[in-house]
C-alpha cells in the first residue's frame, strides 16, 4: 500500500467535519490543558512549598516568590477561566462578556487557599497518624499519591462551587492519572480524610463524605446503573458515608439513597446498595452482606444477594 500525505489529509478533514472533536480553531478555544496543568502544578507549590520544587527558597525569600508566584498565576487561571465560560453552555447569539466573571472567580479562588491548606493540614494529620508505616508528616506529603490526589481535588472543588466549568475536571483527571484515585470535584469531602494505598478509588460526583472517613484501595462510591442518563444530570446518585466510616479495599457503594450510619466499618469486597444504621460491621458472606452492631456483634439484617 502506498502511502499518500494528500489523501491522508483530505479523510482526517472529512472526519473532522462528519464527526467533530476538535477545538474551536477559528472561534472561541476550549481551556488548554497544558495551561491548566501548569498552573494546578503552580497551585500545588503555593499549597505545600518545598515539597513541589527544584530550588531551595531561604525563607526571608518566601514572601517575594509567594508573592510572585501568585501574581503570575492570577492572570494565566483568569485567561483559562474565560475561556471555559465562554464555551460552555453559550448560544451563538451570547454577546455577553464573561471576562468579569472570570477575574472574579480567580481572585475569589486565589483568597481561598489558606482555607484549602487548613483542610490539607487536616489530611496529613489524618495520614500520619492512621498509617503505621508513616516516618513523618512530611514523608505523607511528599511520597503519598493520596496527599497530591486530595489536594488537587479540594483546589478543583473550590472551582467547582464557584460554577467554573471544565477547569475542574481537567484538574481533576490529570490528578486520576497522576495517582489512580478518581475523585469528580462535586464530591463533598468533610476534613480528617485519609486513602491508604489510594489506587483504584472512585469517588462519584454527588458522593457526600463526613470528617475522619478512612478508605482503601480499590473502593467504589458509584451510582447505580443509570439508563436515564442525562436527565439525572444534578440528581443525587452517589452514596453518602457520615463521620467516622471506615471502608476496607475493594468494597462497592451504590446508590444516591445510600446512607453509611455514623461510625461504621464497611469490609473489603462488600458490595452495598442499601442503608446501614450507625455504629455497623457490615461483612460480606457466601450468600449476601451480613450486617453486625459494633457494640455487641448481634445481627442487624441480612442482605440477600
Amino acid at each position: 500500500m502506498n502511502f499518500s500525505v494528500t489523501d491522508t489529509t483530505q479523510a482526517l478533514l472529512a472526519s473532522y467535519r462528519r464527526y467533530g472533536g476538535i477545538n474551536h480553531l477559528d472561534g472561541v478555544n476550549l481551556p488548554s490543558k497544558v495551561a491548566v496543568v501548569e498552573i494546578t502544578r503552580d497551585l500545588l507549590r503555593l499549597i505545600f512549598p518545598g515539597f513541589f520544587d527544584d530550588n531551595i527558597v531561604h525563607s526571608s525569600e518566601l514572601q517575594a516568590e509567594t508573592a510572585l508566584l501568585l501574581d503570575t498565576l492570577v492572570g494565566r487561571l483568569e485567561d483559562e477561566i474565560y475561556k471555559s465560560l465562554r464555551c460552555s453552555d453559550c448560544s451563538e447569539d451570547d454577546k455577553r462578556d464573561p471576562r468579569p466573571a472570570a477575574h472574579a472567580h480567580a481572585g475569589e479562588f486565589l483568597q481561598r487557599l489558606p482555607s484549602v491548606r487548613e483542610l490539607l493540614h487536616t489530611d496529613v494529620e489524618a495520614a500520619f497518624l492512621g498509617d503505621p508505616a508513616a516516618r513523618s508528616r512530611e514523608e505523607v506529603i511528599v511520597a503519598y499519591p493520596f496527599i497530591e490526589a486530595i489536594a488537587v481535588h479540594r483546589l478543583a472543588h473550590e472551582l467547582h462551587l464557584r460554577g467554573v466549568p471544565l477547569l475542574p475536571r481537567i484538574m481533576a483527571e490529570w490528578a486520576h492519572s497522576r495517582t489512580g484515585m478518581d475523585i469528580h470535584p462535586g464530591a463533598q469531602i468533610g476534613t480528617h480524610f485519609f486513602v491508604d494505598h489510594c489506587t483504584g478509588t472512585v469517588i462519584g460526583e454527588t458522593a457526600i463524605l463526613g470528617s475522619h472517613v478512612k478508605l482503601y484501595q480499590g473502593v467504589g462510591l458509584v451510582a447505580r446503573s443509570l439508563a436515564a442518563g442525562q436527565a439525572l444530570r444534578g440528581q443525587k446518585r452517589h452514596p453518602t458515608l457520615q463521620d467516622g466510616v471506615t471502608i476496607y479495599a475493594n468494597a462497592t457503594i451504590v446508590g444516591g439513597d445510600t446512607v453509611i450510619g455514623t461510625g461504621s466499618t464497611v469490609g473489603a469486597n462488600v458490595f452495598l446498595m442499601q442503608s446501614v444504621p450507625p455504629n455497623s460491621l457490615v461483612l460480606m458472606e457466601d450468600v449476601g452482606v451480613k450486617v453486625l452492631s459494633k457494640t455487641d456483634r448481634s445481627t442487624v439484617v441480612d442482605f440477600q444477594i
